[in-house]
């Protein structure tokens, strides 16, 4: 399949390009301000999900899409509610447009997120948990689903919506960059790159993590599955730890101290997040591979080495 890919400049978007390499498909990177590289044999696009008008030719001959472009911070979303709405769920509804513009009903595959469980009390979660939205982030992607799941209901595409727990890891020399996640800011501690980091409460809460490897197969996997006038819903996560567990992994591989600063345990943030996956097993033959919590580490600190 030619297939697009929107936000392909960082590490998952790479490694989603690679995995649908290895596996015979023809990826077509869209690209607004920042060049994609690292990778050959991928055609280039440019076009932004906030400009209807240029995603009508970056999806003209594309077989499906993969669609990653999103604003991802929870806090920022906080201060800037609107504008991740006009990303997430704007951007999502101007690429409906464009696809539903095509001759054919092409498949697409939604990252969405676990944030839209909220703080559910039942764990592992399934697909079937209420969603309950704590931030406009967490509610910008709800209504992604809900535009794709009803584009797929008038037979315009075949969706599916892989709600990611945790990625993490990098690929190729290409990591996360962002600080405010876990892993990324022990690492960060450990080469000295940043002061500290904060632990709330007892650094008891659990998250589930999952090699950014491992989500790009799910990616793939699921863009294969997609079937037109339906939509299925998959979590993916790999390795439940709890926030001290991985600031023990982070010292055992790096073999350097992670300073923290211990704070008060936030009451709106959940206790555990677990992902349950057997509908990306079975229904899928998903199996991670990558997904070893020193592993993920591991691979994040030779990219922070490369910082």
């Amino acid at each position: 399949m030619r297939v697009l890919l929107t936000g392909a400049a960082g590490c998952l978007g790479l490694a989603v390009a690679r995995r649908l390499l290895d596996d015979g498909h023809r990826p077509v990177v869209l690209v607004h301000r920042t060049e994609f590289t690292g990778l050959d044999g991928v055609e280039v696009v440019r076009g932004d999900v906030l400009d209807a008008a240029s995603l009508v030719p970056a999806v003209a001959g594309v077989d499906g899409v993969v669609h990653l472009a999103a604003l991802t911070g929870i806090r920022a979303s906080l201060e800037q509610p609107l504008l991740y709405h006009r990303v997430n769920a704007g951007g999502t509804l101007n690429l409906l447009d464009a696809l539903a513009a095509t001759p054919s009903a092409p498949r697409l595959v939604l990252f969405s997120t676990a944030a839209v469980y909220g703080s559910p009390a039942a764990q592992p979660v399934r697909e079937d948990a209420p969603r309950a939205p704590g931030t406009p982030y967490a509610a910008s992607k709800v209504a992604a689903e809900d535009a794709v799941r009803e584009a797929a209901d008038a037979g315009r595409i075949g969706a599916a919506v892989l709600r990611v727990f945790n990625a993490a890891g990098a690929l190729a020399g290409r990591g996360d960059v962002d600080d405010s996640r876990v892993v990324t800011r022990a690492v960060g501690v450990a080469s000295g790159r940043l002061e500290s980091m904060s632990v709330f409460g007892d650094g008891s809460a659990v998250r589930d993590f999952v090699h950014v490897r491992d989500v790009a197969s799910a990616a793939v996997l699921a863009l294969e599955h997609c079937r037109t006038g339906e939509q299925e819903v998959f979590n993916v996560g790999a390795t439940p730890a709890a926030v001290r567990d991985v600031v023990a992994a982070t010292e055992r591989v790096t073999d350097r101290a992670v300073r923290l600063e211990h704070r008060p345990a936030n009451p709106a943030e959940a206790p555990e997040l677990r992902a349950g996956t057997t509908r990306l097993r079975e229904v899928l033959g998903w199996r991670p591979e990558h997904s070893d919590l020193d592993r993920i580490v591991a691979d994040q600190w030779a990219f922070e080495l490369t910082r």
